[in-house]
């Protein structure tokens, strides 16, 4: 990768910026991702391919468990450290980087944050070393954005099991998972309060993958419909109590979504560099297309949005690294991370908009890189909760400020 994009001399001044040791991080998740990943990218885009070497590496590389401390096989850091890691590995291939995350942040972290200690010893070491791909269950057909009011997947204790009956959609690494962890309703009388979460191994007698979807964007990171006929889950696997899955949600709620910042920065960050290098390198009229004013503005327009999104995500990752659990939900913080990753997902929409436009018609060619990015960036609009969600949540909070003040 050229010096700007992991040197961070070249980054502007900011209210808070990385420490020695986090770009220590940065760069060699960067290198990693360069040596290992980038070279995946292009079939996993042509073909929806999973590579399946790819996580043992990443957790023989130490770039799983980030925030899981040492003893189950962790790393013991935080999420500023996570996010960076994200950020780095987005820069060469997003696909895996959203794998990744979904893998570590979703599944790997919450069963620690959540689990008890059994739960813990029993999953976190093979997660860690990327032995096991980890998933999260939460989304159901029909439910899209009310995930907790319209849930319709049960589960009903038999003995020393529970039985889970329904469905969830667009699961990111639902096809290649071996451990999931599922949100299913115990008592349906409590609506949302009534809710329970589940640790689920991909061969419990009951559970299949309906089908793998194929996406417009980040293809190859694998995604399915899940299906759960009668699927047998031993009571032990519960996580966090009967009844007590609002508060595992909320809990990682505002984990996730600081984690979708960093992605998109890594993306805009690739996006800039490459469209500076094709600014230097394509003629027309006798000269770089660089040296006219147009494209000067629009490479102009990109680098600010870049700095501006690296600033606003390292400040939240850093603020919800405090979260502690049973925190999350609500209160500024929820109200900074719906915000961050609305600013960051709007914002690499547009870097990639223009990035394309600097590359012309060779942007338009499906093989292309730039392309590659761009048809990337409409998912974190949609996503973990779509623009529209987040701006209720933030007028929501901003509001609620105004009456206690008022």
């Amino acid at each position: 990768m050229s010096s700007h994009a992991t040197d961070n001399s070249h980054a502007a001044p900011s209210a808070f910026d990385l420490t020695e040791d986090q770009i220590a991080i940065l760069d060699g998740a960067d290198r990693f991702a360069k040596a290992e990943l980038y070279g995946l990218s292009e079939r996993m885009d042509n073909e929806e391919w999973w590579p399946e070497d790819a996580f043992p590496k990443i957790g023989e590389a130490g770039f799983f468990g980030i925030t899981v401390p040492e003893e189950y096989g962790g790393v013991g850091l935080d999420m500023l450290s996570a996010g960076v890691v994200l950020q780095g590995f987005a820069r060469w291939n997003h696909a895996m980087a959203l794998a990744w995350v979904a893998h570590d942040n979703l599944c790997l972290n919450n069963i620690y944050r959540n689990g008890n200690e059994a739960q813990r010893k029993k999953y976190l070491p093979d997660l860690c070393a990327g032995r096991k791909i980890g998933a999260l269950g939460l989304t159901e057909p029909g439910a899209g954005s009310d995930a907790l009011g319209s849930m319709r997947t049960t589960a009903r204790r038999d003995g020393d099991h529970y039985v889970l009956n329904g469905s969830k959609i667009y699961i990111t690494n639902g096809p290649v998972a071996d451990v999931l962890l599922v949100y299913a309703k115990t008592d349906k009388e409590k609506g949302a309060h009534g809710i329970s979460a589940f640790i689920v191994e991909k061969d419990y007698p009951g559970f299949q993958v309906a089908q793998k979807l194929k996406k417009m964007g980040y293809r190859g990171s694998q995604t399915a419909e899940l299906v759960f006929d009668n699927c047998r889950v031993p009571a032990e696997n519960l996580v966090g109590g009967e009844n007590r899955g609002v508060a595992v949600v909320m809990s990682g709620l505002d984990l996730e979504r600081s984690m979708i910042s960093p992605l998109c920065l890594g993306i805009a960050e690739r996006a800039l560099e490459l469209s500076i290098d094709y600014a230097k390198t394509r003629q027309q009229f006798g000269k770089p297309i660089g040296s006219f004013q147009m494209v000067q503005s629009m490479l102009a327009e990109m680098y600010v949005l870049v700095e501006t999104m690296r600033t606003f995500t390292y400040r939240t990752l850093a603020e919800a690294a405090k979260v502690e659990i049973g925190e999350g939900g609500r209160g500024d913080i929820h109200m900074m991370t719906a915000a961050s990753v609305m600013y960051a997902a709007n914002s690499v929409n547009t870097v990639l908009d223009k990035a394309v436009q600097i590359h012309g018609g060779s942007g338009y060619i499906w093989e292309s890189e730039i392309n590659r990015l761009y048809r990337s960036t409409k998912l974190m609009e949609i996503g973990a909760g779509t623009t529209e969600v987040r701006k209720m949540i933030i007028s929501g909070e901003l509001l609620k400020g105004m009456t206690r003040n008022g």
